[in-house]
């Protein structure tokens, strides 16, 4: 790579935009940040922009752009703070950005992701929604435009590493039998079912061997962030819901695996840390240090495979029935998940609630066709008006 390549991180302040951070600041002479976008932690926005001094920096409303702004030129910095949407979408696509890291969390980051996707830009995919949403969608722009899609999750990265790079023929033609889509089982892969009902938002939270942000982290500890990445893996690699397993491994040293119709099994292994997946993508093809530390497979000593149990896991099971049936099902499943775990986060519903509110909401209205964005959003604000629905009576 010669010429610097400039990078735009949506969700700069959330963890993997920081990770992202931190590997970009060991290459400088690779890699050079073009924008930085946030939502609430606008303190922590003015500190990274100091750090990194963007030509723009992002955030949600016009008071914080001008308070932000005064902070910036106060610092001497000539960074312009854009403002909304508009101006996430337009730090994606602009002609000088080489690549966007998509790492605002929820339905929020569809439209700045397909934005940096109809540009053509390489996009590191850490927002897995944009794909739940609008999976047939999103996947034509990428096909239209040329865009380069990278993926950031440690699975869909791992599956990407184990497969040949004419993948796209499709997973029966390269011999692949299977996707086996590792998960740790988070904090209540244990726990006795009657205490389920019980546990806190700080207990979902305390994820084992992951530091991730609460939405994450709960989705995590109910299995939901598996469902979504089996229907986010049905996408990048054309699989059908019934060519990926889940397979859980308390250890997180293998993220996935691929296995072939020779009996191969190929496994990418290292330890937690989500920079390994990011400098991946940022260098692909070539390898760039992370800051990873080398795996010790001394230390890990062992390695341990289960069948996830769906009656602890509900939303494993919600989320493979959404996969299956297509249409607006999965974008209604992840609508009524975000505002079920806010509600959660808020002691508003049990855990154990979370499951029962989505699959009310899937079984209130039939699964209709997707054929543009407009219908995305329709079934996404009509899940989210279903589920207030259910909040209100319980």
């Amino acid at each position: 790579m010669s010429a610097v390549q400039h990078v735009t991180v949506l969700g700069a302040t959330g963890s993997i935009g920081l990770s992202t951070l931190d590997v970009i600041a060991r290459h400088p002479e690779r890699y050079q940040v073009f924008a930085l976008t946030g939502f609430s932690r606008l303190a922590e926005l003015q500190v990274l922009c100091v750090q990194h001094r963007p030509r723009y920096a992002v955030v949600p409303d016009d008071r914080s752009a001008l308070d932000l702004q005064g902070r910036l030129r106060a610092a001497g910095l000539a960074t312009e703070v854009l403002v909304g949407e508009e101006g996430l979408c337009a730090v994606a696509a602009d002609a000088a950005v080489d690549y966007v890291m998509a790492a605002i969390v929820g339905a929020a980051g569809l439209k700045p992701t397909l934005a940096a996707v109809q540009a053509g830009k390489k996009v590191l995919l850490a927002n897995k929604e944009a794909l739940v949403m609008s999976g047939v969608l999103f996947m034509q722009a990428v096909k239209h435009s040329g865009a380069v899609l990278l993926p950031i999750d440690s699975e869909h990265n791992a599956i990407f590493q184990c497969l040949p790079g004419d993948y796209a023929r499709g997973l029966q033609a390269i011999g692949v039998r299977r996707v086996l889509l590792t998960a740790s089982g988070g904090p209540f892969r244990e726990t006795p079912l009657a205490e389920l009902e019980r546990v806190t938002p700080e207990q979902a939270c305390a994820h084992p061997n992951w530091s991730m942000g609460r939405k994450i982290s709960v989705d995590s500890a109910s299995m939901m962030n598996k469902g979504l990445e089996m229907i986010e893996a049905c996408w990048l690699f054309d699989a059908s819901p019934d060519q990926i397993e889940v397979v859980i491994h308390r250890q997180s040293v293998i993220h996935s695996l691929v296995d072939y119709v020779d009996g191969s099994v190929l496994a990418q292994l290292g330890n937690p840390d989500m920079r390994t997946p990011i400098a991946h993508a940022l260098a692909w093809p070539e390898r760039i240090d992370s800051g990873v530390s080398a795996l010790d497979l001394f230390t890990v000593g062992r390695l341990d495979f289960e069948r996830p149990d769906e009656q602890r896991f509900p939303c494993l099971r919600l989320a493979r029935e959404a996969a299956q049936a297509g249409g607006s099902a999965p974008a209604m499943l992840n609508a009524a998940n975000e505002v079920a775990v806010e509600a959660f986060l808020q002691r508003r519903i049990r855990f154990t609630d979370i499951a029962r509110m989505i699959e009310s909401v899937l079984n209130a209205r039939p699964v209709r066709a997707v054929e543009a964005l407009d219908a995305v959003f329709e079934a996404d604000a009509q899940a989210r008006e279903l589920a207030a629905q259910w909040l209100a009576v319980r």
